[in-house]
C-alpha cells in the first residue's frame, strides 16, 4: 500500500487503562502515568470512552495532548446525556455543554465524535435529523467531525443513509458483533469497531481475519466499500477517505495486538 493511503488510516483501541494489558501490552514495571505515551507510540488512534460517562478536565485534555506524538488522533465518544434520551431534538444543552468542557484542548488531534445510541432506540426520521442539526461543524474556528453509532435494525433504512450524508455524518460500521452492520460511507471518512477478538489468537484475530481486515480498511480509504460488508443504500462517490478503525469489545486483553498486527500490514 502506498504510504499515503497508510497515513489515511488510523488503528487503535478504546482506552488505555487496562489491568490487564499491563505485562502483556505494557512492558512490566513501566509507570501507569507513561501508559498513554507507550499506547500511542505503538497505536495511530484512540478512543476515548470516557466522555461518554461524564466530563473529564480540561487539564486532561491538554495533557493527553501533550504526551501523544504529533500525528496521533484521539477520537471521543459524544456524552450519554446527549444520546440516551426520548427527545433527541432536546439534546442541544448537552451537546453545547459537551464541547465547552474542554474536549478541543486536543487541538489538532482531535479526531472524530462517535455518538452511541442504545440498542433500543428506533429510528425516527424527524427527531434524529434535529439530532444532526445540532451538532457543531466547528467549534472555536476548528472544525469537528461526527459519527453515530445506531445499533437498531430500523436503521437499515435508505432514508437513514440520505439524512447521514446530508450533514456529512458517518455511520459507524459495527462489524463481527450481533449489532446491525451498516457499511454504507456517508462522511469524507469511515469510522469502524471491530469486536471480534479471542482469547485462543495470539494477535486476537487468526492471520487470515487480520489480512481481511487490513484489505477492507485500505479498499474504505479508498471509499470503497468492500463486497463482504453489508450497505443499505447505492455507493457514493469513491475518493480519498480517511479511516478510524478501532479494535473493540471482544477479548479486550487481546486488542493493542490485533491494533498493532493491522497497522503493521498497513
Amino acid at each position: 500500500m502506498p504510504q499515503n493511503d497508510a497515513k489515511r488510516i488510523r488503528v487503535g483501541v478504546g482506552g488505555w487503562t487496562f489491568e490487564p494489558w499491563r505485562g502483556a501490552f505494557y512492558p512490566e514495571g513501566l509507570a501507569q502515568k507513561r501508559e498513554l505515551e507507550y499506547a500511542a507510540s505503538k497505536l495511530t488512534s484512540i478512543e476515548i470512552n470516557g466522555t461518554y460517562y461524564g466530563s473529564q478536565k480540561p487539564e486532561s485534555f491538554a495533557k493527553w495532548r501533550a504526551e501523544t506524538p504529533a500525528d496521533f488522533v484521539f477520537a471521543l465518544k459524544g456524552p450519554r446525556f446527549a444520546t440516551n434520551r426520548r427527545v433527541l431534538a432536546e439534546a442541544g444543552e448537552s451537546i453545547e455543554r459537551f464541547f465547552k468542557s474542554g474536549v478541543m484542548e486536543l487541538k489538532e488531534k482531535l479526531g472524530p465524535i462517535n455518538w452511541q445510541f442504545m440498542a433500543t432506540k428506533k429510528f425516527d426520521p424527524d427527531d434524529f435529523a434535529g439530532f444532526l442539526k445540532l451538532l457543531p461543524k466547528s467549534v472555536d474556528g476548528n472544525k469537528v467531525r461526527h459519527a453515530v453509532e445506531v445499533r437498531h435494525d430500523s436503521f437499515k433504512s435508505p432514508d437513514f443513509i440520505a439524512l447521514a450524508r446530508e450533514h456529512e455524518v458517518a455511520i459507524v460500521l459495527a462489524a463481527d458483533s450481533e449489532f446491525p452492520q451498516i457499511a454504507d460511507i456517508t462522511a469524507p471518512f469511515v469510522y469502524a469497531r471491530i469486536m471480534g477478538t479471542n482469547e485462543g489468537e495470539a494477535a486476537g484475530y487468526s492471520n487470515k481475519a487480520l489480512d481481511a481486515w487490513a484489505k477492507r480498511a485500505a479498499a474504505l480509504a479508498e471509499g470503497k466499500v468492500p463486497d463482504d460488508l453489508s450497505t443499505v443504500d447505492k455507493p457514493g462517490k469513491a475518493g480519498p477517505h480517511e479511516v478510524f478503525l478501532y479494535v473493540i469489545s471482544g477479548y479486550k486483553e487481546r486488542n493493542p495486538a490485533a491494533a498493532m498486527a493491522l497497522i503493521e500490514r498497513l
